[in-house]
């Protein structure tokens, strides 16, 4: 396997959770572009601590970043990380598409799973942020909220657990490239150029309230911006679902 320049790859055959094993490595100092992969994890979550299927034959994969910048630019990681994703799933011939923030879809369909966690400093810099990427190569869970699919499914059959991670990294590393170099602009504008819903009514799920209304846009920061009957809103952390859900 050939990964970029600078990166490394720390492969395990079962662990807990990958995120985990990063984030005591980027606590112990690894450097940034040390990916830490699994056949299997036994105790895989998604976002807010949400439980997700780990069956041996898919990408198990945290990579460890070093962004050096302040806290508040942390949020753009997530839209890089997804944008990565869908080109090394484009490599394979397929059309990936990005649901706000961070699903990448395969004709409205969940192919993967993506869990950034950083560490801060004192003066409110990013010291490292663990990306954990799952991505259903050969198989794919049965899900309550949403539908899912595999690389194989969607007609991918050559895609292997190996190739994947081998796209993945060029790909995070073209991409964390082009962010240093050109700022959230061009991360935001590669991840609008592949969104689904753009114009569209929507649902999102909010921890205190649902709101329905057309998703308009993602602003500089990456909030998604929802016109209601009663105005705009400016969304950080919410559940996005097509229609009324």
């Amino acid at each position: 396997m050939t990964l970029p320049t600078g990166w490394r790859l720390d492969a395990r055959d079962r662990v807990g959770s990958t995120n985990d094993e990063a984030r005591a490595l980027a606590a112990a100092g690894a450097p940034h572009g040390t990916i830490v992969s699994a056949r299997r994890q036994d105790a895989a979550r998604g976002r807010r601590g949400r439980a997700w299927s780990a069956p041996e034959g898919n990408l198990y994969c945290t990579a460890i970043l070093r962004p050096q910048v302040p806290f508040s630019r942390a949020g753009e990681l997530t839209f890089v990380v997804a944008v990565a994703v869908a080109d090394a799933v484009a490599s394979f011939g397929l059309e990936p598409k990005l649901k706000w923030p961070n699903d990448v879809q395969i004709a409205g369909d969940k192919l993967c799973g993506i869990l950034l966690e950083a560490a801060v400093t004192p003066d409110r810099s990013v010291d490292w942020i663990v990306a954990g990427i799952g991505v259903n190569v050969a198989h794919y869970p049965q899900l309550a909220d949403y539908n899912a699919t595999s690389l194989h499914a969607a007609g991918a059959k050559d895609a292997t657990v190996e190739t994947v991670l081998e796209r993945l990294a060029a790909a995070l590393d073209r991409r964390l490239a082009e962010w240093r170099a050109e700022g959230f602009d061009a991360t935001r504008a590669a991840w609008l150029g592949r969104a689904v819903g753009l114009g569209a009514r929507i649902t999102v799920r909010l921890e205190t309230e649902t709101l329905v209304g057309v998703f308009e846009h993602i602003d500089p920061t990456g909030a998604l911006i929802l016109r209601t009957d009663t105005g705009r809103h400016s969304i950080t952390a919410g559940d996005v679902f097509f229609g009324r859900g």
